[in-house]
């Protein structure tokens, strides 16, 4: 056919929409058990609220946002959302939820789109769950966000995961930083690739998680962030490790993690599983102290993270772990004769009411038409009915799986189907 789907996005049919049930499942389950209530936000915002809240030097700002005119002032435009911490905070101060709670635990499922290049595991549109803790400060907060992700992970079956930690600092010890890295990369600068020539003197950090070879040979030796730590910070990351060992966490520090957003601030970590190649993060996010602030708010510390559904996905796949499909029995009404189609349509629908998966056909065919749709469908249980069973006031229950079959009287057919459906 002539239209097809954007590159980059897929159709989710029925053979495939069980494994996400299955994720989507468990996710609720662990959000309820650390107390997180779902929010959803618009698809869609205004593009300022990504170019303050994200950063306008990052890639996802510069190259990977669908924006487009509102129709209502000119030069304004809304832009699908990224990401969704940022909507997620203008939410929380739109609404005024800092003046009703102290402390607020979000969670979201949803749709995030990115002008970026397809590849495994990796869609323009995609989906994220994550969450955000807004109101606290707390390094054990910080913890328990990257145990939540881990108990999720660790629910799954999943094996061979790495969790890298690091602290990117705060508004008031990063400039230091920030100008030994740009006196660091300056004399190599030409060096460089394009991007990373343009993040020098914008936001030097980024270089430090560019992903061309060049500039990773080229950061080899550069300063690195934990030397220039205020005290606030070195002792928030310190208490962070140490919660985390308390906890049995294994975990590497990675001096090189820096997440891609600008908003981070503190704690800044990932968890990884190797198989995946160089786009190997299957979850990540850190602490973000400064956002709320940033979008007008007061002052409100926050951590969060997110990982990508279709990431996780691909992971289980990779390991074995999706369970098999396993679809609820079925019943088909074999009618045969205009009485016992009229039966039968009413039989149905008391089957649905009883939320049992049932169906007919309507178009007259044979019984031997009728019971092979019945098997093409795996129907388990078949009632068939016609004018002799009518007559009699039965019906016949056949078991698909067996061949073995029953005779019933009508009025004790929809009882007999439920407590052989139901168990």
């Amino acid at each position: 056919m002539g239209i097809q789907k954007p590159r980059g996005t897929q159709d989710l049919l029925p053979n495939v929409i069980g494994n996400w049930r299955y994720v989507e499942d468990k996710i609720r389950r662990i959000c309820a058990a650390y107390g997180f209530d779902e929010i959803r936000t618009p698809m869609f915002e205004e593009t300022g609220l990504f170019l303050r809240g994200i950063g306008e030097t990052t890639d996802v700002v510069q190259k990977e946002m669908y924006s487009f005119p509102t129709g209502d002032k000119k030069e304004q435009t809304y832009t699908l959302r990224p990401e969704n911490t940022a909507s997620a905070v203008r939410a929380y101060l739109e609404n005024k939820v800092y003046g009703q709670e102290s402390l607020t635990k979000w969670f979201y499922i949803g749709p995030m789109f990115r002008h970026d290049k397809p590849q495994a595991g990796r869609y323009r549109q995609f989906h994220q769950f994550g969450v955000e803790v807004l109101g606290t400060q707390a390094p054990a907060t910080d913890a328990e966000v990257i145990l939540m992700v881990l108990q999720l992970f660790n629910d799954f079956g999943l094996q061979d995961l790495s969790v890298q930690v690091n602290s990117v600092g705060c508004p008031n010890c990063r400039p230091a930083y920030r100008e030994k890295l740009i006196a660091f990369f300056e004399p190599k600068k030409d060096q460089l690739c394009p991007d990373c020539q343009e993040r020098l003197y914008k936001n030097p950090l980024r270089i430090l998680d560019c992903k061309e070879e060049t500039c990773k040979a080229l950061s080899v030796g550069a300063p690195e962030i934990h030397e220039n730590l205020c005290q606030e910070c070195s002792d928030h990351f310190d208490q962070l490790q140490k919660f985390l060992t308390a906890a049995n966490v294994n975990y590497v520090v990675n001096p090189r993690l820096v997440r891609g957003l600008d908003y981070y601030t503190k704690t800044a970590f990932e968890v990884q599983y190797a198989p995946l190649g160089s786009q190997s993060a299957v979850a990540g996010g850190g602490r973000y102290d400064g956002l709320v602030e940033e979008l007008d708010g007061p002052h409100t510390p926050a951590v969060g993270f997110a990982m990508g559904i279709e990431r996780l996905l691909l992971t289980l796949e990779k390991q074995g772990l999706l369970p098999e499909t396993t679809v609820d029995p079925s019943v088909f009404v074999v009618a045969l004769g205009d009485a016992a189609q009229v039966e039968g349509f009413k039989l149905v629908n008391d089957l649905h009411k009883a939320y049992i998966k049932a169906a007919m056909d309507g178009d007259g065919k044979s019984m031997k038409s009728q019971l092979k749709h019945a098997n093409k469908i795996n129907a388990k249980y078949v009632i068939i009915l016609g004018d002799d069973e009518l007559a009699r006031g039965e019906a016949i229950i056949r078991d698909m799986e067996s061949s073995e079959q029953e005779t019933v009287a009508f009025t004790d057919v929809l009882a007999r189907v439920t407590s052989l459906v139901k168990g």
